[in-house]
């Protein structure tokens, strides 16, 4: 079961940018893409747990800042070492101009 909680404006992400957001006690990314879909992640990078959201975005995949592994933000596979574990990913989407993201409802 899951909530969709609004996370930020679209304007809000650069195109081909991320932003980190917390909720609950964890860290997430939101990514845009060229084509203004938006797309949600896990915060860390499965590799050494650093904040995905300050990597490069480029053609849709993130890099890691720390080691460039780097992740497809669509699908979180892991496409580059030493990156080897996918992030879990998130249905996200654009709603009147905000970014919404469903949320597992903890506790359900």
């Amino acid at each position: 079961m899951s909530s969709w909680i609004t996370v930020c404006g679209l304007d809000d992400i650069e195109q081909e940018g991320a932003r980190r957001f917390d909720h609950q006690g964890r860290t997430y990314a939101i990514f845009r893409s060229p084509d203004d879909e938006v797309f949600c992640t896990d915060g860390l990078c499965t590799h050494e747990a650093v904040h995905i959201a300050d990597g490069l975005v480029m053609d849709y995949e993130v890099e890691c800042p720390k080691h460039a592994g780097a992740f497809d933000y669509r699908t979180g596979a892991a496409k580059r070492l030493p990156s080897c574990i996918n992030l879990r990913t998130y249905p996200a989407r654009v709603e009147e101009g905000s970014v919404l993201v469903a949320m597992p409802v903890t506790g359900a």
